[in-house]
This record gives structure tokens, sequence and C-alpha cells, in this order.
């Protein structure tokens, strides 16, 4: 059977390299969706309206068919947006010393309660990195009682270069902040404060303060259900001026919850809240569209490709520029889902399996709308062979290699590796394991519903480019781009490698579409139970 399916591999791939897949249509998408009239594709926006009008009638024109609600192009995802006002106010005393923290300046955050007024007075406790990871043989909370405090923490997790201690260099969940605040809620605390650094978030405040900020997308809570009161970051150097108030610091803190002994430390601290907040109900959209399949008994089933539209809107104004318009992040990774798309509807001879394209909303902010589908899917997960993410391309030119963080614990990578090889392409492993990529794109949901899922990058080697050019690109789109208004479309930019990636994601995904048998995740990963229990219920 292996030999049948490598055999099968080779020939369809040849097949598909030939088709036409051109970066300057990519381009064309991208420069529209990164214009300043998309106000920068907000959700629950007239730029909004106007990104998912344009991404139905290209699924239109390209030969797709609708595959949303009422057999129209959309998917509707009910949520609300939280948006605490500029007045909020946050401080923490010590006997008659009181440190007032400045909105923006010095914190972010939000009542995830749901309420227009939090109010609240409570103690602080320092936990470390708020891990329980039985399976690593650490807890960082040693059976402290934190029900109804504060908990003061850091994002990211102990440092590791043993595979079996937190995988390493790689950053697993247990290091996401998103896993900080389901944590806090589990032990039963009132809120959680992340103190933030580069080094242990990877990104500088201002990306923080710029998607914190502003208005956050929820799930509506459900009557009872319980939620952190206070949500929130405050930067490094707040940090340091609270933790002085206790005779600590930022350093000695975050060293000492590197230690496997680390207890949680009670700093004598009272931090006191008022985060007024305005609310709104949401209906945004993923645009979702579907070319059938050729095999009868398999069209059911399908390859799932994926890009998220959303950006940040209009936001705080940087040097006079309040339009946010995610050229990079993620008008990119739309431009190459719709180039797909194009290019399969256009096959004479359609793959066995269906496409499924979904263009996904509010993965800025939380990955709720792929998670939304994952929860509520056109193609159930036991019958979707693979999903294959797109976001944040550079346009500089040809790549020479490629990452698919994740694709090696699955059973089809080596047809994943047959399309790189057969298109020059180098795999290369994930030059920044510690920024836990894996778990902040929207890939991830599906992942945890079982579906074979991962994302698609260029690697760092580019044609004619310095090797440092790759890495010098990244430091400098982090920290001065990402996130911010100036990362726009520019017309001298390179398409050719988007081209090569719309390329490598079409072979791989035209293969997995004509498997005889549903990929799955390989035996003890992570995501196998959820995989099998899809797998027997379809």
């Amino acid at each position: 059977m292996r030999k049948i399916i490598c055999w099968l591999a080779v020939g369809l791939l040849a097949a598909a390299q030939t088709y036409d897949i051109s970066g300057e249509r990519i381009r064309a998408h991208v420069r529209f969706l990164s214009h300043d009239l998309l106000e920068g594709r907000g959700i629950g926006t007239r730029g909004e309206a106007l990104t998912t009008e344009y991404l139905a009638t290209q699924f239109a024109l390209a030969g797709a068919k609708p595959a949303g609600e009422n057999g129209g192009w959309f998917q509707t995802v009910p949520l609300l947006g939280i948006r605490t006002l500029p007045q909020a106010q946050l401080s923490v005393s010590r006997g008659a010393r009181t440190v007032a923290l400045r909105w923006l300046e010095d914190f972010v955050g939000a009542s995830l309660r749901q309420r227009t007024l939090e109010q609240f007075e409570a103690e602080v406790v320092f936990v470390g990195h708020g891990i329980v990871a039985p399976e690593y043989g650490w807890d960082d909370f040693k059976g402290t009682d934190v029900r109804g405090k504060v908990l003061l923490l850091f994002t990211n997790e102990p440092s590791s270069t043993d595979p079996k201690f937190f995988e390493g260099r790689a950053l697993t969940y247990y290091g996401r902040w998103t896993y900080k605040f389901e944590q806090a809620l589990r032990m039963g605390a009132l809120g959680a404060l992340i103190i933030h650094t580069p080094a242990t978030a990877g990104y500088p405040w201002s990306v923080v303060r710029g998607s914190w900020g502003r208005e956050q997308p929820y799930v509506k809570l459900a009557p009872g259900e319980p939620a952190l009161a206070l949500a929130g970051w405050i930067s490094e150097q707040a940090g340091e001026k609270l933790l002085a108030l206790a005779g600590h610091s930022v350093a000695a803190l975050l060293k000492a919850s590197q230690a496997r002994d680390f207890k949680p430390v009670s700093l004598g601290l009272r931090l006191r809240a008022r985060l007024p907040a305005s609310l709104r109900s949401i209906e945004t959209r993923n645009v979702l569209a579907l070319v059938p399949g050729s095999d009868p008994a398999l069209k059911g089933e399908a390859v799932m490709f994926t890009a998220h539209w959303d950006h940040l809107g209009i936001g705080e104004p940087v040097g006079g520029d309040a339009i946010y318009n995610g050229a990079v992040d993620n008008a990119t990774g739309c431009g190459i889902l719709l180039e797909i798309a194009r290019a399969w509807a256009s096959l004479e001879q359609k793959p066995r399996r269906s496409a499924l394209f979904a263009a996904v909303t509010a993965e800025e902010g939380g990955l709720r709308g792929s998670e939304y589908y994952a929860q509520h899917p056109i193609i159930p997960p036991g019958r979707t062979a693979a999903a294959l993410n797109f976001d944040a391309f550079h346009p500089v030119g040809l790549v020479r290699s490629v990452v698919v963080a994740g694709a090696e614990r699955t059973t089809f990578y080596p047809i994943v590796e047959e399309a790189a090889r057969r298109l020059g392409l180098e795999i290369k492993p994930d030059p920044r394991p510690e920024q836990g990529s894996y778990y902040r794109s929207d890939h991830f949901p599906l992942a945890k519903a079982g579906i074979p899922a991962f994302s698609i990058h260029q690697g760092g080697d580019f044609a004619g480019k310095d090797p440092s050019f790759a890495e010098q690109l990244f430091r400098e789109f982090n920290a001065r781009h990402y996130h911010q208004p100036s990362d726009e479309y520019h017309p001298e930019w390179d398409f050719a490698g988007l081209e090569q990636i719309a390329r490598f994601g079409m072979l791989v995904g035209f293969n997995v579409a004509n498997l005889d048998e549903l990929p799955t995740w390989k035996p003890g990963d992570q995501f196998r139970p959820a995989r099998e229990k899809t797998l027997a219920g379809r």
C-alpha cells in the first residue's frame, strides 16, 4: 500500500505541478485587501462587509460553489465585542505606598465577565508561569489556594533544551497567554496579569498595546458561566514598579520561576481595579467555498484550505496613520487562498475528494472564526482529510525552503516531503520554536478537533539574498510593522515566492485529496485521540 501511495503521489504531483498559478494574481488580491478603503478589515465593520463580499465574489468567479448557511457563502459567527474604556484604572498598594498604572502605557486588559463596569480589590500572588503540567512533573501552584486573588505571572514556560521536558526549545500550549488565563480561571482566581517582557512574549509591548488596547471579540457567556474579572498585561517597566513595592524585581522572579521547586509568592500587595467597558454584539462571518470532488464515494470528504481575512481595523494613530491595513498579516494568505481556489476549480479532472476553502474571521481576537468552524463544521472533522493554513508571507522574491511545523506529526508527511522535493524546496525546521507559532494560527482549533492540520510558511532561504536576510526581515517586521499601521502594500514587492507557496500548498492538497484512506495523526500525538474519535463517528 505504501508503494502504491508513493507512486500515486509522484504521478499526481507531476500533473498538478504544470497547472498555472500566478504570483501577479496574488498581488492583485493583496493590493485590494490591504487598501485603505477596507479600513483595516476590522470585524463587525464596513471594512468586514467589503472584505467578505470581495472574497465571496472572487470564489464565485473562480468557479467554486457557496458552502455557507442557507446556500450562501457565509457562516455567521456570533461574538461580543468588549472595549475597555480609556478611563480604566488599576493601582497596586502596600501599606501607605501606591503605584497607579496608566492605561496603554502600563497596562491593558479587560473584564471577561462581559459587564459595562467591573470594580474590585484583591490580593496579588505571583505564580511563576502559572502552569500545571503533570506529564512534566511541573506545578507552579503547589497546592496554594488562589481563589479570589489576582495572579501575577509570566507568559512562556520553563526554559528547556530537553525534548522530553516541555518539548525542548519549542513552546508548548502551556506557554501561551491563552493558557494562562484559562488556568487562572480553573484555579478559581479572580483575575490574572501577565508581566510582559520581549523575551518571554516574543514580541514588543507595542504589539500587546495595539491588540489589547482596542475592542476584543469573545464568545458570549452562557448564564452563570464563570469568567475572570480581569485578564490583562502590564509592561516590564510597570512590573518593576509594582514588584519594587514588595522588594522584588522582574529579573529575580523570572529566574525563580525557572526552578521546579518554585512556590507561589504572596507579595503583600492589594490591587484595585475599575474597568468601564463598552459592549457590542457582533455578527461576523467566515467565507466558505467548495469545489466538489470527482469520486461519488469520496466527494463528501474534503481537503481544507484556510486563511484569516481579518486584521485590526482602525485604531490608535501611529505617525498620523490609524488604519491597520494588514498587508502581510494576512492579505497575503488570502491572496494565496483565492489563487489556489481558482486553480483548483479550473482543473479539468478534479481530485477524488472535494476542496473546502475557508477565509475565517477574528483570528486576531483569538482564533475565534476557526474555533467556531471547528465547533460548527460544514464538513465533519471525521470527513476532513487535512487542513492547510496560510498566514503572513513576505513578498520578497523566490524561496528555497518552506516551514511546515506539525506536518511531520501526520501520516501524510511523505506527501509533503515529495511535494517539496519536486518543487526544489527544502523543508526547514521552525527557526523560532520558542515563539509557539503552532498554537497561534487557525490550524490549531482544527487540530484540536482531530483534523491533521498545520500552516505552511516561507523558510529562511531567499534566492539571491544573504543568509542573514531572513532573520533581519523577521526582526524588522516584528519590531516595526507587526500589528502596526505600517504593515502596508508596496508596489515593488516581488510575489514569486508566494506563487511557489501557493503551488506547494496545492500540490500537497491535491495528493491528499486522492488518497485511498483518510490520513491521521501519528501514534502518540496529542491530537490522535480526537482524530480516532471523529473517524469512529463518521
